[in-house]
């Protein structure tokens, strides 16, 4: 008899179903519905300098970024953004504060779509019908965008603080205000730096609209605090099926925030996975430097984007099992490495000779797997009785 012990596919089953919310088109992405949960960041140049900005997009594009914004505080930033929605390989989202002219320049320019922050945004109240048309006739989407640090003054009074009750109540006030105009092509973030109050927000919200939903932890942090902070807001609700699109913010250059959301999605079952190091965290136990023998592997590997699972073992307790539920794996001791191939040893070489193999290994893999379009995932494992 086969016995499946339910080894992890190329995509995982995800924890749970999606929230049922509205679709937008986001330039070419659908944000919502039954689309993929996609992954944005921002520039981080100024946005009259037209070249730094698009090669920045650019490099956001390479790292798997699907969305970008672009800050708009000044009226040389909004005469860029006809040139930079253009060129922009993928859609160009400005973000407004303060100056509704913005607005109309923006949709003016052909943005796919802009934010703007109900708490920076009294200005717009008188405006909002104008905006609506103009975002209508132009098909271009709205982000209600909501921020702890930005609320308006008078839900503070109101709550206290920045409660999940006071972003959620700002949101949809904003939104009920296009709403009155019969628009209702809209994105919602209510974002914190906090996680727990960012995920009571975003949980009360998917309640009460059914409008897609952008995740964010805002100011998370430096790279290694922001990413954990994110991973744990963003696991908590995408488990529970909340979440259309996200945003990673981290101190750090905008493409390892890209790098991390994508991450986060491959871990959670949403995304197809990519290269995958499976490796130890050590002990006393092992014979190698896991440390660097995984990172000299993750290097060597930098770039390969047809999905594959590398397990890196520094001993053969646990190794030689785990690097069998992978692709391909090593499994170390005594000064050698066991080379396993979808489960099977197929040779056994000198620790100096493991990372140059499991790259050899790794690159002919991958081309069979091009060649054929096999999807990857550790193999079944069988019982025979």
């Amino acid at each position: 008899m086969t016995v499946d012990l339910g080894i992890p596919a190329a995509r995982p089953r995800p924890l749970a179903q999606r929230r049922q919310s509205r679709q937008i088109m986001v330039g070419n992405v659908p944000v919502g519905g039954d689309a993929p949960v996609s992954v944005q960041s921002m520039t981080t140049t100024v946005t009259s300098d037209i070249n730094s900005t698009l090669q920045q997009i650019a490099e956001l594009t390479a790292s798997g970024c699907q969305i970008v914004r672009v800050a708009v505080p000044s009226a040389d930033d909004a005469e860029a953004l006809p040139i930079i929605a253009k060129k922009s390989q993928i859609p160009v989202i400005a973000d407004i504060h303060f100056q509704p002219k913005y607005v109309f320049a923006a949709i003016d320019a052909g943005c796919a779509a802009v934010r703007v922050n109900p708490g920076n945004i009294r200005k717009f109240d008188d405006r909002v019908g104008e905006i609506a048309k103009a975002a209508s006739d132009a098909g271009v989407p709205i982000r209600i965008g909501v921020n702890a640090g930005s609320l308006d003054k008078r839900l503070l009074e109101k709550h206290g603080k920045a409660t999940p009750e006071a972003l959620v109540e700002s949101a949809l006030w904003e939104c009920s205000l296009f709403e009155e105009h019969g628009f209702r092509d809209i994105k919602i973030s209510v974002k914190h730096n906090d996680p727990v109050v960012m995920i009571n927000a975003y949980r009360l919200l998917a309640e009460k609209c059914d409008y897609p939903l952008h995740l964010g932890v805002t100011e998370a942090g430096p790279a290694f605090q922001g990413t954990v902070k994110s991973a744990a807001a963003f696991g908590a609700l995408l488990a529970e099926g909340i979440g259309d699109t996200i945003r990673v913010s981290l101190s750090a250059p905008p493409a390892e925030e890209v790098k991390v959301g994508n991450q986060i999605l491959e871990s959670m079952g949403l995304r197809e996975r990519g290269l995958e190091i499976v490796s130890c965290p050590s002990c006393g136990r092992a014979q190698v430097d896991v440390y660097k023998l995984a990172d000299e592997v993750t290097a060597g590997l930098e770039g390969m984007e047809v999905p594959l699972r590398v397990a890196v073992m520094g001993c053969v307790v646990n190794g030689p099992g785990e690097a069998r539920d992978a692709d391909l794996g090593v499994a170390s001791g005594n000064g050698k490495g066991q080379i396993f191939v979808k489960g099977e040893v197929v040779k056994t070489v000198p620790e100096s000779q493991i990372v140059e193999t499991l790259i050899d290994e790794a690159q002919r893999i991958a081309e069979e797997m091009e060649a054929d379009g096999a999807e990857p995932g550790g193999p079944s494992v069988s019982i025979a009785g």
